[in-house]
């Protein structure tokens, strides 16, 4: 009895000398570089409702459909595998394609939204309200996300947190950039705004021009590319259709050759696009 009563008084004066002390702060997990490439790529595609646990659910769920659809038509295990884990990639690769082509298309209108910035500047307008009337006069693509931004400075009234707000948004390294600077310019104020935007507008227009051309020598090496990855699964999916031939690939010379062959058909599209695009800013000012 006295030991137990000891064990009791014991715990008593741990938990009273626990409580003089404050608990630590709740550590917030920073997301991991998957989940983060993944949010930016959904954002920059448009899909601002899809989170990265969605995109992979509906990766999961279409490649057990297309395996069990193969395995139905074709009673291949290893061939319906194939099939199976492009089919996992395909959302992956659908969004990255929307994404590309979304940043191709508002990278143009980004000298003009500098542009309609320094013609409200110059009308006597400050930086907060210039920005407030992008949404309503900047370009289609674009006045959606000010809209948002335009909303939460005028229920918040900070100007900076409302810029961290369109960044995350936007998911654009050109914007970025642009908005970094607008920052720097509101808190360290100046007179050279008209200035700063005037070659900003130029160097992003610099840049689009020789992008366009680069572009333009480059896109038959990216669509080679693609071709000649295609073209084999195409050739396999057909011979898949034969029981016999579809059954062939069950064996360990088949595995072996559907593995050395998707090896191949990854290493060597990735090389040739790498090679063939144009490298893609980074979003150092995140």
């Amino acid at each position: 009895m006295g030991t137990v009563t000891g064990l009791l008084l014991g715990a008593g004066l741990v938990c009273i000398w626990w409580s003089c002390w404050d608990p630590p702060p709740p550590k917030e997990s920073a997301p991991s570089s998957w989940r983060a490439r993944a949010h930016d790529r959904l954002t920059q595609a448009g899909m601002h409702q899809v989170t990265p646990t969605a995109l992979a659910a509906v990766s999961i769920g279409l490649a057990l459909v297309v395996y069990l659809g193969g395995l139905a038509l074709s009673g291949s295990v290893a061939v319906s595998c194939s099939f199976a884990l492009m089919a996992a990639a395909a959302p992956a690769g659908y969004v990255q394609f929307r994404a590309r082509r979304r940043i191709r298309e508002v990278r143009e209108l980004w000298p003009d939204v500098v542009d309609d910035l320094l013609s409200a500047i110059r009308a006597g307008m400050s930086l907060p309200e210039a920005m407030l009337a992008l949404a309503d006069r900047g370009p289609a693509e674009l006045r959606p996300d000010f809209a948002v931004f335009a909303a939460d400075y005028r229920a918040t009234g900070r100007f900076s947190d409302s810029l961290d707000l369109l960044k995350d948004r936007l998911a654009d390294p050109v914007a970025d950039r642009i908005i970094e600077a607008l920052r720097l310019t509101r808190e360290v104020g100046g007179t050279e705004l008209g200035r700063l935007l005037r070659t900003l507008s130029q160097f992003l227009r610099d840049d689009l021009r020789t992008r366009a051309e680069l572009a333009a020598r480059q896109s038959w090496t990216v669509n080679g590319a693609r071709v000649a990855a295609v073209a084999p699964w195409i050739v396999l999916a057909l011979l898949a259709t034969r029981g016999e031939t579809a059954r062939a690939f069950d064996t360990a010379a088949g595995v072996v050759v559907l593995v050395i062959g998707a090896a191949v058909t990854v290493v060597a599209y990735a090389l040739m696009v790498r090679i063939g695009r144009l490298p893609e800013d980074a979003r150092v000012l995140r």
